[in-house]
């Protein structure tokens, strides 16, 4: 792997007795696509505003792109490119009105923010769109132009925070494959957190599976199916990043019910 561009050491989010992150230490290399899947509660969110600067952890150490969330927020938030789930945007302006506005609050010169916008709008696929009021934009087109908006900034992460909920399969495909693109050509540190395990499959170089605020294991899918399945009668079988996650939840399960008989 090349160098880390994420650096995650035994952080701890506690919120009274609640631990919503628990001893996450996690290492994401320059470049890579690195999927944080697990279920809605699980504390991925709680993980994303640690590393922008948002929540401070109760224990632990983060850099990323060399910076220190809590110390540098700002800093971090001039490198980091964040895409949650549902974007806002001026309804009464245009794409690329929206994007130069955002450029504007990044202090990019207005002739700058301006080719930059028109030359996004068409990388993601929006060229056809660029007269169109965003108040116009079906879901899955907000989210194209979300993702042009994180780009205006040109970040060296981007952080996406179940980035395809409510946009249809076609829209899902082309979205995630705009991600690969940016990953591969620009090497951009990718960050997806997501609960659909297909499309953290399609997608991701290595994934890391978070259960009730724990990192399971982490490893691309070949490694991971190699550790829960070696000692299996099926372990010459071929597995899907499914088979494995609900193996790991078996386990939990387990580790439940004999927590609650002990």
């Amino acid at each position: 792997m090349q160098s880390s561009t994420i650096e995650i050491t035994h952080i701890t989010r506690k919120y009274g007795d609640f631990t919503a992150v628990d001893n996450l230490t996690l290492s994401i290399g320059k470049g890579e696509v690195f999927g944080l899947l697990g279920p809605n509660g699980a504390g991925k969110s709680t993980t994303i505003l640690m590393l922008m600067g948002l929540t401070e952890p109760s224990s632990g150490s983060m850099r990323i792109c060399g910076l220190d969330p809590v110390r540098q927020p700002i800093e971090v938030k001039k490198k980091v490119g964040y895409l949650p789930e549902d974007v806002g945007f001026y309804d009464d302006l245009t794409g690329p009105e929206n994007l130069v506005y955002t450029a504007r609050l990044n202090g990019i010169p207005e002739r700058e923010a301006e080719e930059r916008a028109l030359l996004l709008m068409r990388r993601v696929g929006l060229g056809e769109e660029m007269d169109k009021k965003a108040g116009k934009y079906s879901r899955g087109m907000r989210q194209r132009l979300g993702l042009a908006d994180v780009l205006m900034k040109d970040p060296e992460v981007i952080i996406l925070d179940e980035p395809t909920l409510g946009i249809d399969p076609s829209g899902i495909r082309d979205f995630l494959g705009l991600i690969v693109s940016l990953s591969r050509e620009e090497g951009i540190t990718v960050l997806f957190s997501s609960h659909h395990l297909h499309q953290v499959q399609q997608v991701c170089d290595r994934v890391g599976i978070f259960v009730k605020g724990r990192l399971l294991a982490q490893g691309d899918i070949a490694s991971l199916a190699r550790q829960l399945f070696a000692d299996s009668d099926e372990s010459g079988q071929e597995y899907g990043l499914e088979d494995i996650y609900y193996r790991y939840f078996e386990g939990e399960s387990k580790d439940e019910s004999n927590s609650h008989s002990a």
